[in-house]
């Protein structure tokens, strides 16, 4: 396990479903040991085998618009019918603990997250923490080809998501970093060599 002595992160990886961001973000949050992973809340029911706290907070509509009024989420979005969001202070509990914290995100939920951080002074600790990368695959045709090994979704489901896919890569320049995963090894290597290598950037007010 590696522990990183220096300034904390808050880490945004987005990617089309498909593209092997939740096997980066696994193997990153095995190796660093500093890296918490933050829980989303959201409306939708949980999958088998999905646990409350561990990977979302199952809530309420009512409950979700609740705290949207209260100023509770950093970001919010609707995909698929459902709301999901982020936590204000989960994520400021593990940046204000020497924590630093991972956030997966789709392209609509980073880019409310950077508005919120812009516009708003009183997250500067924030601000100064941020890095987002983007996960893209090789190709549109390389995706579809592991989406359909995958054997888990039917074809109009596949559809969907590639058609999402071509929209959420074609927002890969609001990142700041950008990986493509032709190779799963090479991008792991990429992936843990930004979250070394800003930990050492020089943060600017």
């Amino acid at each position: 396990m590696i522990s990183l002595e220096n300034t904390t992160l808050l880490c945004v990886i987005s990617a089309p479903s498909g593209a092997g961001k939740t096997t980066l973000c696994e193997r990153l949050l095995a190796e660093f040991d500093q890296l918490n992973y933050s829980v989303s809340c959201t409306t939708r029911p949980p999958r088998p085998g999905e646990e409350n706290g561990k990977d979302y907070y199952f809530i309420s509509e009512t409950e979700f618009h609740e705290r949207i009024q209260q100023g509770d989420f950093l970001e919010y979005a609707s995909v698929h019918g459902y709301q999901y969001g982020t936590l204000k202070s989960q994520v400021l509990q593990g940046i204000e603990t020497g924590k630093d914290v991972l956030m997966d995100l789709d392209v609509q939920g980073a880019f409310r997250l950077r508005r919120t951080l812009h516009a708003n002074q009183e997250d500067a600790l924030l601000k100064q923490s941020y890095a987002d990368i983007f996960i893209a695959p090789p190709s549109i045709e390389t995706l579809e080809k592991r989406l359909r090994s995958r054997g888990k979704d039917p074809k109009d489901v596949i559809g969907r998501r590639l058609d999402r896919a071509e929209k959420e890569c074609a927002r890969w320049s609001e990142y700041r970093y950008l990986i493509v995963n032709d190779d799963l090894e090479t991008s792991y290597n990429i992936l843990r060599s930004i979250l070394i290598a800003e930990h050492h950037r020089v943060r600017k007010s």
